[in-house]
């Protein structure tokens, strides 16, 4: 005979709960003991009931354990961090590029206008005045 699938829901019937907590409690704690057989691997498994209860399975000491994930956790979220920290720094070496460049340009519109001319060397003066002669006559020939 096979077994239907089974919706995953919350089941309304407080016995039945319970009936189904303890069968795929011990059925899930059965699963973490054959693994750490099988293959030789360090588990735990931490369950609490609705009620608060505890039931826990360790392939060895629950406390090293415990110990263990904390650590390897602090290591994750350490180098998550520090990778987060250099992402946010390249991003303000970025945008501070960016805002020398903006300055650059802004300098650089305000002097083709004809504003702080008197900062401008005599090359630089040169090259405006060819730029504008230049734009001078593309403005000619298309009036033409």
């Amino acid at each position: 005979m096979v077994r239907g699938k089974i919706e995953i829901k919350r089941i309304e019937n407080v016995t039945s709960r319970q009936v189904t907590f303890s069968k795929r409690r011990k059925g899930l704690l059965k699963k973490a003991h054959e693994l750490s057989v099988l293959c030789d691997a360090q588990v735990a498994a931490i369950v609490f009931s609705q009620k608060g209860r505890l039931y826990d399975f360790a392939s060895s000491d629950m406390q090293k354990m415990m110990e263990r994930y904390d650590i390897h956790r602090s290591e994750y979220f350490g180098a998550e961090r520090l990778q987060k920290q250099q992402f946010v720094q390249e991003v303000k070496n970025e945008m501070a590029k960016t805002l020398d460049q903006i300055e650059l340009l802004q300098l650089h519109c305000r002097k083709l206008m004809g504003q702080d001319l008197d900062s401008c060397s005599v090359e630089e003066l040169k090259e405006i005045t060819i730029k504008l002669e230049k734009s001078l006559t593309i403005v000619r020939s298309r009036k033409v």
